[in-house]
């Protein structure tokens, strides 16, 4: 009957009474009532399954079927029937789960709309929103607000704007005042976009999503009658003259500003600049870390006092996952380390590359001996650190290329133990991709943490969490100042790899490079966050070169799917054009960069006059991202000027030398009075007895 009504284009309605989302006796279930009216020209009977977010925006394309259909609604989560596995419960395993908030049928009822709220990662097996790629737009502004509510660091911007109500009224009202000042498209378009952004902020300080926005708009849509819409008289004013017509140079130059001028690196001539300012060139953003060690301090305490209940407890908080267990030791589950065949290829062709470099680090000869006088042979061999703590950041993230540039080297340099410390998904799981580099490393265990308390577990151990000798790997700020405190710390006996700050990178380029690549590999840094900091070193550069790499860089970042973090970073990043090559690479070893691409004409016979830089990447064709990932070298890096004194990540990182000495009696013989003289000196009796007591037996 319902099936008879509804191909008559007639709404049936049922009182909820005779309904049930279960089988219950003498009620219908609401999925066989959708199922009746449902057709399909699939052999299996399936139907295709459009599910989007509560905005429209498609997530990806399924099926369904009775049953799953009545799963979803006695569950009220996305379930589908997977045409391979039978149902399937989005999220049961990845911990990306949906909220169902709807279903509805398609006009010709052979395909249905789930609408749901989607959680975590997103609904892609690949960890992006939907199958068709990243959300963009007003979507992707939310999603990045939302974030940046809860994680926005200590002193930016967006963290500015939400502690302070003030700032983001007059913003907002700045905004407006500019949108309605506004005449050409372009900058109708770009002042529209800033109004947006800060209402949006608003919005999401107040905890009202873009849905709920749009409900009120649809909701006044289906008025009848309407207010008048007069404005208040506060923002009545006169009418303007109207403006007189554009000129043909009124026009060039509007173009020239929307083509170039909307986003720009600071510029500096460095023949300009005086000395202070070439001071100032060389800083970092200057920051505060005793409000993070405040609030790290109590954390790592925590951790030291009550163990693994300290780091169940602080994970649930910080990382909204509930763990049975802190620890999974080696040997690893097969299913946990599940990865699909492209994924498996690529980390496996990373690892080999790695590994070829890093084993390359080895000394051939296993100790090195000299003799420094007659009688007196002095050695130095290696010897592996034998309990190592590397930090992998993630949770939400995905990163075995730090799994693997931490791991890789601690497995050739031998180390004993490997402990892998990782923030756990939310079901309390660690990422497959990163369990997989774990075992092909030869990690002996896995600590589900993430942020201070999984340094303070590795620093000082637990009734499951080995303690360490030394603890490497990148991290946020709270992770660096956990490190920072652990390696002071006398009784916690660890030692670091290195402190970190924002990712950074120095391009010198000359006018021979490409532009577009030298945008490239700029970008590739400004996206990590707005604190990152990219400078380009241009020689000799002409009107010209420049004109094109800023059009470059107009037209790249409009492209990225992480724009907004780039609009914060390049304004704070800066250009400088220098007279020479030598002047160039001047600058760049007194600024000690993390990552330095050269794009200068043969690129190869410069090295020579690098002296400060965490990695190298030399021509046209080495950009910084194979580094990151595969090329072999280490993609762990000192940051922040610290390449002036500290080394990236390598195999020495996970080897300590060990010196020894061997004196026959004609050697001690010829060296022994200089010992004694140097003794008294110094005034140490017993140094010089412990050579004279020997040297009355060898002289007799």
């Amino acid at each position: 009957m319902i099936a008879q009504l509804d191909a008559l284009h007639m709404d049936v309605l049922l009182p909820t009474g005779m309904l049930s989302v279960t089988e219950q006796a003498g009620r219908l279930p609401v999925s066989t009532a959708l199922w009746t009216i449902l057709q399909s020209d699939r052999p299996d009977s399936l139907v295709p399954t459009v599910v989007t977010d509560t905005r429209g925006n498609s997530l990806g394309l399924v099926y369904s079927s009775e049953e799953s259909i009545r799963e979803a609604l006695r569950t009220g989560q996305g379930v589908y029937q997977s045409r391979k596995r039978g149902l399937w419960h989005k999220g049961a395993t990845s911990g990306d789960t949906q909220q169902l908030v709807q279903i509805k049928a398609d006009c010709d009822r052979d395909a249905l709309q789930f609408i749901v709220e989607q959680t975590g990662n997103g609904f892609c097996h690949l960890g992006t929103s939907s199958c068709f790629g990243e959300l963009t737009g007003l979507s992707a502004l939310e999603r990045t607000l939302q974030s940046r509510r809860t994680n926005a660091p200590v002193g930016s911007y967006t963290r500015r704007l939400f502690e302070d109500v003030q700032l983001l009224k007059a913003k907002i009202k700045e905004e407006a005042d500019e949108l309605c000042d506004a005449t050409l498209p372009s900058d109708v378009a770009w002042e529209a976009a800033d109004l947006i952004y800060f209402a949006l902020t608003r919005c999401v300080a107040s905890g009202v999503s873009l849905r709920e926005v749009e409900r009120q708009l649809d909701a006044r849509a289906r008025k009848v009658t309407r207010r008048p819409g007069h404005a208040k008289p506060a923002y009545i004013a006169p009418s303007p003259s109207p403006p007189p017509p554009p000129t043909k140079q009124a026009d060039e130059k509007a173009a020239e500003e929307e083509t170039y001028a909307r986003l720009s690196m600071q510029k500096f001539v460095y023949a300009d600049v005086d000395a202070a300012q070439r001071a100032a060139l060389l800083q970092r953003p200057i920051t505060s870390s005793d409000d993070i060690i405040a609030k790290v301090k109590p954390i790592m305490d925590s951790v030291r006092q009550r163990g693994d209940a300290a780091i169940i407890e602080l994970t649930r908080k910080f990382d909204g996952a509930q763990l049975d267990s802190v620890v999974i030791r080696a040997p690893f589950a097969e299913e946990l380390m599940r990865v699909d065949d492209e994924t498996r290829a690529a980390i496996d062709h990373a690892y080999d590359n790695i590994y070829k470099f890093h084993a390359a680090q080895m000394h051939a000869e296993p100790m090195l001996n000299v003799e420094t006088t007659p009688g007196v042979v002095c050695s130095r061999f290696a010897r592996p650190i034998e309990r190592v703590g590397l930090y992998v950041p993630g949770g939400t993230a995905v990163l075995p290329s730090t799994a693997l540039m931490l791991g890789v080297p601690a497995k050739v340099a031998g180390c004993r133990e490997i402990v892998i410390a990782s923030p756990p998904r939310k079901d309390g799981s660690c990422v497959p991709e990163v369990m997989y580099v774990a075992h092909k490393v030869g990690a002996t265990a896995i600590v589900l943490a993430g942020g201070a308390q999984a340094v303070a577990a590795l620093a000082y151990g637990t009734a499951t969490v080995p303690k360490v000798d030394k603890i490497c790997g990148p991290g946020n700020q709270f992770v660096t100042a956990a490190k920072m405190i652990a390696q002071n710390d006398s009784s916690a006996m660890v030692s670091i790899d290195m402190p970190a700050g924002p990712s950074e990178l120095l391009v010198i380029a000359d006018n021979d490079a490409n532009p577009a690549y030298v945008v490239a590999d700029l970008l590739s840094q400004a996206e990590h966050g707005p604190d990152s900091q990219v400078v380009l070193v241009l020689v000799r550069p002409t009107p010209g070169h420049i004109e094109a790499i800023e059009h470059e860089l107009y037209t790249q970042a409009h492209r990225l799917p992480r724009r907004a973090i780039v609009w914060q970073s390049i304004p704070k990043s800066f250009m400088l054009s220098v007279a020479s090559i030598e002047e160039a690479f001047a600058f760049s070893n007194a600024y000690a960069p993390e990552h330095l691409i050269l794009h200068v004409e043969q690129a190869d016979r410069h090295l020579h006059e690098v002296f400060n830089a965490g990695s190298v990447f030399v021509g046209a064709y080495s950009p910084e991202s194979c580094g990151d990932y595969a090329s072999g070298t280490n993609h762990t890096l000192p940051t922040y000027g610290y390449a002036r004194m500290y080394s990236g990540v390598n195999t020495d990182t996970f080897l300590k030398y060990i010196t020894a000495q061997q004196l026959t009696a004609e050697g001690l013989d010829r060296l022994g009075d200089t010992v004694m003289r140097l003794a008294e000196i110094e005034g140490l009796e017993a140094h010089r007895n412990a050579v004279a007591v020997r040297l009355r037996d060898i002289r007799q």
